[in-house]
């Protein structure tokens, strides 16, 4: 783990920087790794509608969907369908704050069924957040097997979920947060340890990613 880095972060209001997890050699690194274990679960013999598809979760998950398929396309010369996925509406946390929460669009532009899905998100947690997004892919088609891929694992699970593929493990503290950060949307490729502060935003609801 490395000392956090100069400069401000882009983190999130009532986070109190602790460490620099990755920087973004790190990540791309990750990436790297990641897409080569993906690869290893592609059928050649398989028909184009039978191949493996990639389901990143909005939001950050949807651009660790892309660069990994873009990765994959690099390696093997095959472009894996893509969809994005949101599950807001699936959460169980809904009614625990009175802000509307902020929806993504769904765009999943193929038949899931029979399709042997990669789920992708940036953090898994206490996985409440996969089980919500199970729910709305099932209510989408009856794919072949989902196996959820998590950039980051930061452990303290409520729900019985483990990634069957993981950038890297991070044990944490039920008050700490590991934020990741991409480009695409932030600016910057990072991911850091933080400790959660009473300045953040009131009322909203708790994260269970």
């Amino acid at each position: 783990m490395s000392e956090t880095s100069p400069g401000a972060p882009p983190l999130s209001p009532g986070d109190a920087p602790k460490a620099l997890l990755m920087d973004a050699a790190d990540v791309g690194r990750t990436l790297d790794r990641l897409a080569r274990q993906i690869v290893e679960h592609l059928d050649d013999d398989a028909e184009p509608a039978d191949r493996l598809a990639l389901i990143g979760m909005q939001t950050r998950g949807a651009h660790l969907a892309r660069r990994l398929r873009d990765r994959i396309e690099a390696f093997e010369g095959v472009r894996l369908p893509l969809g994005v996925l949101d599950a807001t509406f699936y959460r169980d946390d809904l009614r625990l704050g009175p802000l509307a929460p902020a929806v993504s669009p769904t765009d999943i532009p193929f038949d899931l069924t029979d399709r042997r899905l990669v789920l992708i998100d940036d953090v898994v947690y206490t996985g409440r957040t996969t089980r919500a997004a199970l729910d709305a892919l099932l209510d989408l088609g009856r794919p072949a097997s989902v196996r959820l891929l998590a950039f980051i694992d930061r452990g303290l699970r409520e729900l019985p979920v483990a990634p069957d593929l993981v950038g890297r493990e991070v044990p944490t503290e039920p008050d700490e947060r590991v934020r990741v950060r991409l480009t695409e949307e932030d600016g910057v490729d990072g991911v850091w340890l933080v400790q959660k502060t009473s300045s953040g935003a009131p009322h909203a609801p708790a994260e269970t990613a």
